[in-house]
């Protein structure tokens, strides 16, 4: 299918396989050895400013570059090829619902620290759990994607990913925003799962999913409910103590 992306195969699906276990076992390991968890500082009013700035300007360049992409398409007589980017997949309906039960349980699980402050959480929540998915998937990925209009692919991935992964990086930067937010162990064994189920994605070559490809698609839609488990386990921070103060150290 034009403009996805090359299967990983042989030697490489076994190194992105290894590289995620790896990844998995480092985020397990730490998540044994939290001992209470972590509350991020607050950044202050300018650099909030700064952050939603970046992930203003990000968001509508990212837009406009993929509208002129599709301008290109089209005079290149490839409009169909632009309308399955942009047309509902079948992962869709599990990240719309991933994302409503998100909110409704951050609500609760912050309700008691004020209405306020509950819409915040519950709205950085639902924001950065689809890019804890996206930030590794695009890395994975970046270098084996073939746009249908290939004169200059090295252009391409710079327009697309940069832009692309200074969203993700912005929109993820918004937990630091909730007073409620806190990296616990359960964000790390969620991130360990997570790294797992890519794990055997990549074994499977991390394919596209498709109707053709249906365990990949199972791989895609349990990594992303995992994005938005690991994202609501930032507020079950106050659980993870057993009782103790938040002293955010871990046991050497």
């Amino acid at each position: 299918m034009a403009g996805t992306w090359a299967p990983y195969t042989g030697t490489d699906s076994i190194l992105l396989a290894a590289l995620l276990l790896l990844f998995a076992a480092a985020f397990a390991s730490l998540g044994v050895r939290l001992r209470s968890s972590i509350a991020p500082s607050r950044p202050g009013r300018a650099v909030i400013v700064l952050l939603i700035l970046i992930w203003v300007v990000s968001l509508l360049a990212f837009v406009v570059d993929a509208v002129t992409y599709g301008f290109v398409l089209e005079k290149a007589n490839l409009v169909a090829v632009y309308q399955s980017y942009t047309a509902p997949n079948p992962v869709t309906p599990i990240t719309e619902a991933s994302a409503v039960a998100t909110v409704i349980i951050i609500l609760l699980l912050t309700k008691k620290h004020g209405l306020k402050s509950a819409l915040l959480s519950a709205f950085v929540g639902a924001a950065a759990a689809p890019m804890i998915f996206e930030l590794p998937f695009d890395l994975i990925v970046l270098n084996r994607i073939y746009p249908p209009i290939p004169p200059a692919p090295i252009l391409f991935r710079l327009l697309f990913f940069l832009l692309l992964f200074l969203v993700e990086l912005s929109t993820m930067s918004f937990l630091t925003f909730s007073p409620s937010t806190r990296l616990s162990k359960y964000t790390l064994f969620s991130l360990a799962g997570f790294c797992v189920v890519f794990a055997i994605w990549a074994a499977f070559g991390f394919s596209y999913p498709s109707p053709t490809h249906p365990v990949e698609t199972a791989f895609n839609d349990i990594s992303k409910v995992l994005s938005f488990v690991a994202a609501i386990t930032f507020y079950l921070g106050d659980w993870a103590p057993l009782g103790r103060p938040h002293d955010s150290k871990i046991d050497q």
